[in-house]
């Protein structure tokens, strides 16, 4: 790990150097439509990048990243969705670069979490005007993660929701798949262990939030990425009837729950185990299964934030 600078001299040095790289997932849903819109208005605000790259490949994503990395930028611009900008948590993690993101996909939750600007010239924006801030990273067993591990009919999701429908209506495309797939989803058994304490829950869908926001709309208020805690929470039960409607209460009016009043769990490491043993989705990659031990690393990734975002 590379020596950091104080936050304050990180943000002065961006704004006096306008030192960055930039990466754009043209395959994403407004990436390849916006790429050279980016690019332009970049420029505008007095950046001259180290690197413009466009990743049309997937494949290519993280050698792409070593490769803007390998110019030195002070600040990665990372344009895409949940997935892409989680590839590029994964590689500032832990380093003296901060994370530019430029919200380009269906859910944005990652930006969201951040209280960022969801168009893109007021996302631009906050590379001029805004602050560097550190914020948790997640840890799934040995794979670091921005948003959230989750678990049952959501995986199942992931792989069925159609491009066109993303296209198409935008973030209602989880929910409105996850209705097709309920019917005949099996409900598992979930134990989570924290601090001791050992809980069990018989549902359809369980989440481990690191971030604020799942499928575009916000968990509960009291969540933040900023404070060292990991939450767990289920939606609806382990009855299908109570989770099509938290289903259709969520693609309908993304309802805001708190901590206080809801079904979570809260701390800073989690061990996980499941009956039936199942796969977990970790901000998009389907790479590991339960058991699985979460844990929280605060203060383990630098981004650029709206100087109204609280850093803790």
């Amino acid at each position: 790990m590379s020596e950091l600078r104080t936050k304050d001299e990180h943000t002065e040095a961006i704004r006096r150097d306008r030192k960055v790289a930039v990466v754009v997932n043209t395959r994403s849903r407004r990436g390849r439509r916006h790429y050279f819109e980016v690019i332009e208005q970049i420029h505008n605000l007095g950046f001259e990048p180290l690197a413009e790259l466009s990743v049309y490949n997937p494949k290519r994503l993280r050698d792409l990243l070593d490769t803007a990395l390998a110019t030195e930028p002070d600040l990665l611009i990372v344009g895409g969705g949940d997935g892409t900008l989680s590839s590029a948590v994964h590689h500032v993690a832990h380093r003296d670069v901060a994370l530019g993101v430029l919200p380009l996909g269906t859910t944005n939750n990652f930006a969201r979490s951040l209280g960022l600007p969801l168009d893109l010239a007021g996302a631009i924006g906050v590379f001029a005007t805004g602050k560097v801030a550190d914020i948790d990273l997640g840890m799934a067993d040995d794979q670091p993660f921005a948003n959230l591990a989750s678990f049952g009919v959501s995986v199942e999701v992931a792989g069925k929701v159609k491009p066109w429908l993303k296209r198409i209506v935008g973030r209602p495309a989880y929910p409105l798949t996850a209705l097709t797939i309920l019917p005949g989803h099996t409900p598992f058994r979930a134990y989570i262990t924290v601090e001791g304490q050992r809980h069990e829950l018989l549902t359809h869908q369980l989440n481990i939030a690191n971030g604020r926001f799942h499928g575009g709309w916000q968990v509960a208020r009291d969540i933040s990425i900023d404070n060292g805690m990991l939450v767990a929470y289920q939606l609806g039960s382990g009855k299908k009837l109570r989770l099509l409607g938290e289903t259709l209460i969520r693609a309908t009016t993304g309802r805001w729950r708190s901590l206080a009043g809801g079904p979570f769990v809260v701390g800073r490491e989690m061990l996980l185990e499941t009956e039936p043993p199942m796969a977990a989705d970790v901000d998009g990659e389907v790479r590991l299964r339960t058991p699985i031990r979460l844990r929280v690393v605060p203060n383990g990734v630098r981004v650029m934030v709206p100087d109204s975002f609280e850093d803790r």
